[in-house]
């Protein structure tokens, strides 16, 4: 059957979990107290860069079977099914501040107390969350609504960004958490479009659903820290990461994905989850070792990258011009949370080198990172070629498609110098070395 739902938070999980319901048939009402926003969501403009989200979005609009308002009562009042894709941000220990979805929690407690609301209710927390957090959810309604009116369900989202029109719509697994029977009869009907090529519905106990998403993304921060530790290794004593890379990605056991080395990873999600486990089981007075060391991994592997471009100028940056490829924290998004290149841009600017930085997508993030004026000695380039205008250097940190296949003699014509450090590997080390670049990448041989 089709349900009307409720979307609490237009943010990157809200739109792009209001927007695939909608397409199979639901009504979704999408609440968001910024009143701006809403109006240009409801004049059709998509506020995040998610390929193939556009599409969906304007299509669903046009069937009026998606909705935007501020008005979280009419959510309520007309919604079977209310979902809480509201921001966890770190606090400062670590851990997830629940401040957004506690306060919608109470504010949904009151709501529910009009006598006119019979129907029974399912607030679904999407957000990722410590676990614990649907007890907190379910006690903040309390507070005021009916025993027995509601029922808490956590079902986490396992989204890539650049991906994720795909994975919600043809899902790996979905993970639903809860002990009520009715409500885990919902979930299942309501994902059934999703599930149809097999892919399997999870029912689990809350607490086990809740743990599961900060284990996964756990998991594949540390299976991509483990990789840029070796990866030092392999630069000292003459291997080749990506060999190594392909030798036990082909082991079934360990498989291909979350593998690559780099410059080190960022986004909304890993280096927030990976933080807020860490902190929970230290909490809990079981602290997950591995976890802490992915965490300090990550920030060594950003650090050391940065140390390499500063030691081949003699400490020196001064007066040198970087550019830089790449500024969101992965391709296919304009997401910059966390992103490592605003680490390895300020700590170029401190060196005293002066920065010109291009991204298809994620400009306008920097511009917000920097509150709106770039530094001193920091400006954008118009493309990949206007980017590398006398530049001293090209540092490459995010591997857009559009970087992949440059023309080297131009770009080695454009530069003071053929000069290229390679957070992302994307080139192999012969081919640059015969094209006459000097030539740094990750856990590989350098050209001379």
């Amino acid at each position: 059957m089709a349900y009307t739902i409720g979307i609490i938070g237009t943010g990157y999980v809200g739109l792009v979990t209001g927007t695939c319901f909608a397409e199979t048939g639901n009504t979704v009402i999408c609440v968001d107290i910024d009143a701006a926003k809403v109006e240009r969501l409801r004049s059709g403009e998509v506020p995040i860069y998610e390929p193939g989200l556009e599409y969906l979005f304007e299509r669903n609009i046009r069937e009026k079977r998606l909705h935007f308002t501020t008005n979280l009562e009419e959510a309520v009042q007309r919604a079977q099914i209310l979902f809480l894709c509201l921001p966890t941000p770190p606090d400062e220990d670590g851990s997830a501040d629940l401040k957004h979805v506690l306060g919608a929690a109470e504010t949904i407690g009151r709501i529910l107390t009009d006598k006119t609301i019979t129907d029974f209710k399912i607030i679904v927390n999407k957000s990722t969350v410590p676990v614990g957090t649907s007890d907190k959810v379910r006690e903040a309604i309390l507070k005021t609504a009916p025993q027995g009116h509601f029922d808490v369900v956590s079902n986490p989202e396992f989204l890539r960004e650049g991906f994720a029109v795909e994975d919600f719509m043809k899902p790996d697994r979905i993970v639903v958490g809860t002990e009520n029977a009715q409500s885990a009869e919902t979930m299942r009907d309501l994902y059934e479009p999703f599930t149809r090529s097999g892919n399997p519905i999870y029912v689990l106990d809350t607490k086990s659903a809740e743990i599961a998403k900060y284990a996964a993304n756990a998991f594949l921060a540390m299976r991509i820290s483990f990789m840029n530790e070796l990866s030092s290794y392999c630069e000292v004593v003459g291997a080749d990461i990506e060999s190594v890379r392909m030798a036990i990605g082909s082991d079934n056991r360990i498989g291909k994905r979350f593998l690559f080395a780099g410059v080190g990873y960022g986004g909304s999600c890993f280096p927030k989850d990976v933080r807020a486990l860490k902190t929970s089981a230290e909490q809990a007075g079981t602290p997950l070792g591995l976890v802490a060391a992915t965490e300090a991994a990550n920030f060594h592997q950003t650090d050391r990258f940065v140390e390499r471009i500063i030691k081949r100028f003699d400490g020196n940056l001064t007066g040198k011009r970087i550019a830089v490829w790449g500024i969101a924290f992965k391709p296919n998004t304009d997401d910059t949370r966390e992103a490592p290149s605003f680490k390895v841009i300020d700590r170029l600017l401190e060196a005293g080198a002066s920065i010109i930085a291009y991204d298809p997508e994620a400009i306008e993030g920097a511009k917000r990172y920097y509150g709106g004026k770039a530094p001193e000695r920091l400006s954008y380039g118009a493309g990949i070629y206007e980017c590398v205008e006398q530049a001293d250097a090209l540092v490459i940190v995010t591997e857009w498609s559009e970087f992949r296949k440059p023309d080297l003699k131009r770009l080695a014509a454009s530069m003071t110098a053929p000069l290229i450090f390679d957070g992302r590997n994307l080139f192999d080390v012969q081919k640059m070395a015969e094209a006459g670049f000097e030539y740094h990448s990750i856990g590989r041989v350098s050209t001379k």
